[in-house]
C-alpha cells in the first residue's frame, strides 16, 4: 500500500486571482486557436460586427 501524506494545514478556500486564472487558460486557448484555425473565425466575426455597427 502506498504511503500518502496527510495535510496538516487546510487548503485555502476562495477564488483564484484573475491574472492566475488567465495565465492558466491562455496556453490552452492558444493551442486551440492553432489546432482548429480559430483565428480566422475570430477575424471573420469581428469584421461582421464592425459592418453591423457601421464601421
Amino acid at each position: 500500500m502506498a504511503y500518502t501524506a496527510h495535510r496538516t494545514t487546510p487548503r485555502p478556500s476562495g477564488r483564484r486571482h484573475p491574472l492566475v486564472a488567465t495565465a492558466m487558460v491562455l496556453p490552452l486557448a492558444a493551442l486551440l486557436v492553432v489546432v482548429f484555425g480559430g483565428w480566422d473565425a475570430v477575424v471573420t466575426q469581428a469584421s461582421s460586427v464592425g459592418v453591423m455597427l457601421g464601421r
